[in-house]
């Protein structure tokens, strides 16, 4: 099983016959050129609403096969219908014409638009031809819409260069997003995000404002934790 037919079966589990019918119709024009996708995409809440998706044991253990370091828990139901709109344009267009209409979601979207298609972008296809849009993502001074790209989010560290990951780890910092919520942080661990992270922590103390308790996780092993933290 991939995430298209997982997610399709998860919304239509949470939502009414209505909605399941406007989702499985949606979903069979959604390679259809034009306008079609974008205006599902912005109508999806008013067909299956925005409760927390909630996926059960069986469904987790079946995303866990398909996209493991992919968390969910924060998704809601018109952010899996989001997705499968996305999924089923890209396996109907050819890679050019998905990445233009794609974006075009994206930068027509308002923000809870956005959020959603931030959240899906690791699995679209090509998804280095999103990185552009997924770096730019993070100038946003909209905690919710930074927060669904950087955190429980595969994306930044799966295809960030460092400096703009380096980035990722210091605004969330600054915005006291816990850097728990960053996957694979411990994997994407430099030098110079240490020393960022050193001089963060070193303007904070100047300031006499507090260092955040998880600054550590930015270093590389954790052995400065003291240093930083004062």
């Amino acid at each position: 099983m991939t995430t298209f037919p997982l997610f399709l079966a998860a919304v239509r589990a949470r939502v009414d016959e209505a909605g399941a019918r406007w989702l499985d119709h949606a979903v069979s024009l959604a390679g259809a050129g034009g306008d079609i996708l974008p205006r599902a995409y912005t109508a999806a809440p008013k067909h299956v609403g925005r409760a927390p998706l909630g996926l059960d044991a069986t469904e987790r253990r079946a995303l866990a096969a398909v996209a493991p370091h992919l968390t969910v828990d924060r998704w809601t139901t018109d952010d899996a219908a989001r997705c499968v709109l996305l999924l089923a344009a890209a396996d109907r267009l050819d890679s050019d014409a998905f990445v233009r209409v794609a974006i075009h979601c994206y930068e027509n979207g308002d923000a809870r638009e956005q959020q959603s298609w931030l959240r899906a972008v690791s699995l679209l296809s090509d998804p280095d031809r999103f990185m552009a849009v997924a770096i730019d993502a993070c100038r946003t001074n909209i905690v919710p819409l930074f927060e669904s790209i950087a955190c429980e989010n595969p994306y930044p560290a799966q295809h960030f260069p460092e400096r703009n990951f380096n980035q990722l780890v210091l605004k969330a910092l600054f915005n006291s997003v816990p850097l728990a919520r960053i996957v694979g942080l411990d994997t994407r661990r430099n030098p110079e995000l240490a020393r960022m992270a050193g001089d963060y922590a070193a303007e904070r103390r100047a300031a006499g404002r507090s260092v955040p308790a998880d600054i550590a996780l930015a270093t590389e092993d954790g052995r400065a934790a003291e240093e930083i933290t004062g």
